[in-house]
């Protein structure tokens, strides 16, 4: 058994890039440049910015549905960002140079698994907690700040 890493898409934030500042205030959101690289992920090609890159800065709700999970966290999205599609059992850079809070989720959206790893342990982590078949999905988040990052299925 192996995982796959899902990036957030793109078609989801694709309307907000023609929006003036008014109305990206309205909907939790701001233009920021990126002041270093690496340390302004894109969640939707999960990979850091460029120094001096566009990335848009939104509230994002990475966890919906009726639990008292329910979550959204702000997430990073570069302006001229390509969809991310890792292939079964990668761990983009993005993610395996960070500490990673990983949290693993039931059918109901019922916390059943986590831990704090370092990037490099992601991998072994994400078999670990997939094998057990009361776990429907696992989310990566950057651990320092909670921000969310990606999710990971079964491949």
């Amino acid at each position: 058994m192996t995982f796959q890493i899902h990036a957030l898409p793109r078609e989801t934030f694709a309307p907000l890039f023609g929006l003036d500042e008014t109305a990206l205030a309205t909907r939790r959101a701001v233009w920021r440049i990126a002041e270093s690289s690496p340390g302004w992920p894109c969640r939707v090609s999960l990979a850091d910015a460029d120094k001096g890159e566009r990335l848009l800065l939104v509230n994002h709700e990475h966890l919906g549905g009726a639990t008292p999970y329910r979550a959204s966290h702000a997430v990073f999205v570069r302006e001229t960002a390509p969809q991310a599609r890792p292939e079964p059992g990668d761990v983009p850079d993005v993610i395996g140079r960070r500490l990673i809070s990983v949290r693993a989720f039931d059918g109901d959206w019922m916390m059943v698994g986590a831990d704090v790893v370092e990037g490099g342990a992601v991998a072994a982590t994400l078999e670990t907690m997939l094998a057990d078949r009361a776990v429907a999905e696992v989310h990566l988040h950057i651990a320092r700040p909670g921000c969310y990052l990606a999710r990971a299925t079964r491949a």
